[in-house]
């Protein structure tokens, strides 16, 4: 069997260890190199404890050029602005590129320096890169050379919504989403507002109707189908390790009641072996995708007594490290690879 040759450029954070975790095992993978700017000699082991035996692999203080020499995709696991600068320095290489930053998301410059920093590095790589949504451009993925991997909140909530984009039922709709995640959100280094001590007995609502993700969920709702549609997004701090919970509110649709739009997600989702559309009654849950790729959608409505106002609520769970994150970058790396998008992330979730 041809083995697919990979390096990771940013390898200390949760987004590698999900990389490695994923990928190390596999018989049809090469793992090459993993360079940091942190931890430098240490081996993988030593720096992702949930990884023994992996001693020989060490994080290497070398040039991106270097890391990606010889491999066939390169996975880029680095924060915004540092990675489109490493990128830069890949772009004239014969080598694939999944991106789990969100500095090639976004076609439009604006809305990045409006929620990401003041300038981009390379403004005109912007639209350049496959979304790497496979739910959504699966075809796409497959042919990509520059592929940028979903955000983990525009992944639970654009799910939640996706079909009905792509029915045409999202037209000049306002969208009302409050989201939950958990603490691995933040990233691998603790934070004021994010450590243990202030998030264990705690909710708390941050960047109210302004978070970064906010784009990037109506850039994809419109190139699903949606036209002319408003999104007012709350992201909720939850007292959690893993997972996001994404609640969507909107008017029902005309015509429409809650079995077909039950039928609706299930005819959409019917192909993608990872995302669960819940029987009717039955609430999507973090935990039954914790730990996984795999997604849950439970959809409800309810007619008001004094108003006759028709509401259609859809609720989406993802793990935000997995399925909003490196499962994500993982799903497009098979698809680039020739194989299903769920090849080796279809392990059933922990329950409790």
């Amino acid at each position: 069997m041809a083995k697919t040759k990979v390096s990771i450029i940013g390898g200390a954070g949760y987004g590698a260890a999900e990389i490695l975790r994923h990928v190390l095992v596999r018989d049809d993978v090469e793992f090459l190199r993993i360079s940091s700017k942190d931890y430098i000699g240490q081996s993988v082991s030593q720096v992702h404890r949930n990884l023994p035996g992996y001693d020989h692999i060490k994080l290497e203080d070398i040039s991106p050029r270097d890391c990606a020499k010889d491999a066939d995709i390169v996975f880029l696991a680095m924060p915004h602005i540092i990675t489109a600068k490493v990128a830069m320095e890949l772009f004239d290489l014969d080598v694939r590129i999944i991106d789990l930053s969100g500095d090639f998301r976004l076609e439009n410059i604006t809305d990045y320096t409006r929620d990401y920093a003041p300038e981009h590095p390379c403004p005109d790589r912007l639209g350049t890169f496959v979304y790497g949504m496979p739910e959504l451009n699966s075809e796409a993925i497959a042919k990509a050379k520059h592929v940028a991997s979903p955000g983990c909140f525009a992944t639970g909530i654009a799910m939640g919504l996706l079909p009905l984009a792509n029915a045409g039922l999202l037209q000049g709709t306002i969208i009302r989403t409050v989201a939950m995640t958990g603490s691995s959100g933040s990233g691998v280094k603790p934070q004021e507002g994010t450590h243990h001590a202030i998030r264990v007995n705690n909710l708390k609502a941050y960047k109210v109707l302004h978070h970064q993700h906010r784009a990037e969920i109506v850039q994809t709702l419109k190139s699903a189908g949606a036209d002319s549609i408003a999104l007012d997004f709350v992201p909720v701090s939850a007292p959690l390790v893993r997972g996001i919970l994404a609640v969507s509110q909107i008017d029902l649709p005309e015509g429409h009641d809650k079995d077909s739009i039950q039928k609706l997600y299930e005819n959409y989702y019917a192909d993608h072996l990872l995302t669960n559309v819940r029987p009717a009654g039955l609430p999507a849950e973090v935990v039954a995708v914790s730990g996984t790729a795999r997604v849950e959608i439970s959809i409800e409505t309810r007619i008001d007594e004094d108003t006759g106002v028709k509401t259609l609520c859809l609720t989406s769970a993802i793990d935000n490290l997995i399925k909003g994150g490196a499962g994500q970058a993982i799903q497009s790396f098979n698809l680039m690879t020739g194989k299903p998008a769920h090849f080796g992330l279809d392990n059933p979730g922990l329950w409790p």
